[in-house]
Formats: structure tokens, C-alpha cells, sequence
């Protein structure tokens, strides 16, 4: 989630997210709109005497919205300082902690998988909003009398962060809650198992937040039910592609270099088309001679007019910029590249620089579901071979 840079704490960069900036005066006006409402709520629930009449009067209404949403923002900040500095106790990186519409979200470079690691560091959120919860009880007990914007702003503040602290605990995956569920179940299952059970929960409650907000017209609940299904689905998905393709490398899965179909730089990008549709190839690697020069695919030749195409070559559209991957590296991080620049194949390259292979979109699929089935990436290339197949780059 990119966000404005704004500050850093413990080494964690703090940004802003645009949506906060939308959020920050909309809660303000909710707040400040319903001051009177709200100190009389609370004089009847904790008996914190304020003089409702006082706070509702003049421009005060509005500066003690600002002040409480300020307020609550901080504690949303403090609440994810919990869970980053337990994470960096255990020693995981924390890329960074931003503030959005939905109140805070640490970004981790790399979730734990040890269930103790992650209840702690699930637990600890909600732990620091109930203790900044009663620090601003504390505030409110010393308060003078007759302090009437300090025991709204920390009456409500009080109030909000024990709420905050509750409503994370709900067992919605990926909320805190629900990775304390993940952690509790990955006790005696794998991890993976673990995270779908606790996916498929949040999912129930996510279906039932969005009800909920649907027939109250809370659109922010509905926000926040959109987010946790969608969280929950994505997390589900690449921690099951995870544990798929553990120990798998790109070389067991690219397709080999001696199985790969290519262009030279001189090809008119008309014939570069004939060969796609004969082939049924949307994308080659460019050589010169034995050396990788760029890649080319269906959309770079369909940036030329049709009839320009036989007086344009290869090397007018061709990409040089190339993001490669080492044949040793992780399968699961050639699609993570593939997912950060956009691309649908890298080139495969040794540490000599050499073109090794290609590994696409498809290759990584089809590896994963042989996977799924029992089987490994090792038959992938014997099942072409047994149907006669080329090796295809989709």
C-alpha cells in the first residue's frame, strides 16, 4: 500500500495513504455532528459528568472532533507498533506501517509461519489498544472537574480503543483475530491448511459484516467486509502456491533452451506476426547470434500499424529492459517478479549471463497443478513429450 512518507519510529517508516487524508475530516464532522449525543451516552455509561450543553456550543463541537479522531489515529498507529515491534523481536523485517480508511496496516516483507511467532505478534495489537484504553481512563480519573473537553476527548478515546481492541479480535481472517485462530490451528496441521480453515472463516464473517452494514447503512462496514474477503482470499492463495511449490526451483518448471522458439532482432515484425499465429506463440526472446538482446510479444507488434508491419523489424518494439531470473531461484519468486513488473515470462539466465530457458505464466500453472495432484514438475516436460507437444509460451 503506498502512502506519503511522514515520518519513522524503531527504524519502521510511517506513511499516509490518500484514503486517510478523505477519512481524517469525514470522522471529524461525524464526531464534532454528535458531541452533545455522545458526552451524554457516556455521563450515563461511566458518569464522567460533562457538561453536554458546553461541549455541544460554538466551534467547540468541531475542535473536539478533530482532537478525537487525532487521538484515535494515534492509538491505531500504537496498535500497530504492537504488532511490528513483537514481529521485529522475533526477527521479521517491517517494511512499513500505513494509515488509510480503514485505520492502520503493517506491511511485513515475509509472514511468519511459526504459530507462536504469529499469536504473539497478532496479540500484541489489541493488547496496546487496551492499554492506551486505560491510559486514557487514568487521564480522565485525574482530570480537575469541570474539564469538559478533556474528559470528552479521553472519555471517548477510552472508550473507542477497547472497542477497536474487541472488534480486532473477531476471528475474521486477516484481522487479529483471525490470525490468532491461523496460529491455534497451525498448532496441529500445516500451515497451509491452517490459513485456508481460517480463510474460510473470515470469509463467513465478512459475508455477515457486509449484511450487517447493508441493512444499517454502514458503508464503511461493508469497506471493511469487502477488504477482509478479498485479504482473505489473497493470503489463502499465495500461502497454498507457497507451500506448492517449497523446493521447487525455475529450473524444474521453464521450459529448457533448447525447446524455446525465438527471433532475431532483423525479423519484420510481419513475419514476427506470421509466426505468432502459426506457432501459437504470443511472446520470443530476441537473440544476437547467442546472446539475449530483449523480448517481444503480441502487444509490443500490435503497437505498429497493420500496414507498416513489413517495414518495421523486431528491434523497433522489441523490450531490452529485461528482468531475468536464475534457474536456482525459487519458482514461487519468478511469479512474484512476473506479479511486480507486469510481465507474463522472464528470461531464465545462468551466472554467466547465458539464456537457459523461459519460464511463463503457464509454466508456473501447470507445475501447480501437477503439484496439486500428487505429482511433481519433473513430469511436466515427459507428459509433452508423450503427447507430442511442443514446449508452448503462452
Amino acid at each position: 500500500m503506498r502512502g506519503i512518507k511522514i515520518g519513522s519510529a524503531f527504524g519502521i517508516p510511517i506513511r499516509l495513504n490518500w484514503t486517510f487524508l478523505i477519512v481524517l475530516p469525514l470522522f471529524a464532522y461525524l464526531i464534532g455532528s454528535q458531541v452533545g449525543m455522545i458526552a451524554e451516552v457516556m455521563n450515563e455509561t461511566a458518569g464522567l459528568g460533562i457538561d453536554a450543553t458546553a461541549v455541544a456550543s460554538g466551534t467547540t463541537p468541531w475542535g473536539l472532533g478533530l482532537s478525537a479522531v487525532i487521538g484515535l489515529f494515534v492509538g491505531v498507529l500504537l496498535h500497530e507498533f504492537g504488532h511490528s515491534l513483537v514481529a521485529m523481536r522475533y526477527g521479521y523485517e517491517i517494511e512499513s506501517i500505513t494509515l488509510w480508511l480503514l485505520g492502520g496496516l503493517a506491511s511485513f516483507a515475509e509472514f511468519p509461519e511459526d504459530w507462536r511467532h504469529e499469536f504473539w505478534i497478532a496479540i500484541a495489537g489489541p493488547l496496546v489498544s487496551v492499554a492506551v484504553g486505560i491510559a486514557c481512563y487514568g487521564v480522565v480519573l485525574v482530570a480537575p472537574v469541570g474539564s469538559n473537553a478533556v474528559l470528552f476527548v479521553f472519555g471517548y478515546l477510552a472508550l473507542l480503543n477497547i472497542v477497536l481492541a474487541v472488534f480486532n479480535m473477531l476471528p475474521a481472517f486477516p484481522m487479529d483475530g483471525g490470525r490468532v485462530l491461523r496460529a491455534l490451528l497451525a498448532r496441529n496441521q500445516p500451515h497451509a491448511q491452517a490459513t485456508q480453515r481460517a480463510a474460510s472463516v473470515g470469509k463467513v464473517f465478512a459475508f455477515l459484516m457486509g449484511i450487517f452494514g447493508l441493512f444499517t447503512f454502514q458503508l464503511l462496514l461493508i469497506v471493511l467486509a469487502f477488504f477482509v474477503y478479498i485479504a482473505a482470499s489473497g493470503e489463502a492463495q499465495q500461502t497454498t502456491l507457497k507451500a506448492a511449490f517449497e523446493d521447487v526451483t525455475v529450473g524444474d518448471v521453464m521450459t529448457p533452451r533448447e525447446g524455446l522458439h525465438t527471433v532475431t532482432e532483423d525479423t519484420s515484425v510481419g513475419d514476427l506476426m506470421s509466426r505468432m499465429f502459426e506457432e501459437r506463440h504470443t511472446g520470443y526472446p530476441v537473440l544476437d547470434g547467442d546472446e539475449l538482446v530483449g523480448m517481444v510479444t503480441l502487444e509490443d507488434a500490435r503497437s505498429v500499424r497493420e500496414v507498416e508491419r513489413d517495414a518495421y523489424r523486431v528491434d523497433d518494439v522489441m523490450v531490452t529492459d529485461l528482468v531475468a531470473v536464475d534457474p536456482d531461484a525459487d519458482a514461487l519468486t519468478a511469479l512474484q517478479t512476473m506479479q511486480e513488473h507486469g510481465v507474463g515470462r522472464l528470461p531464465v539466465v545462468d551466472a554467466d549471463g547465458e539464456l537457459v530457458g523461459l519460464i511463463s505464466r503457464s509454466d508456473l500453472m501447470t507445475a501447480f497443478n501437477i503439484i496439486q495432484t500428487g505429482g511433481t514438475p519433473g513430469v511436466i516436460s515427459g507428459r509433452r513429450q508423450q503427447a507430442g507437444e511442443e514446449p508452448r509460451i503462452l
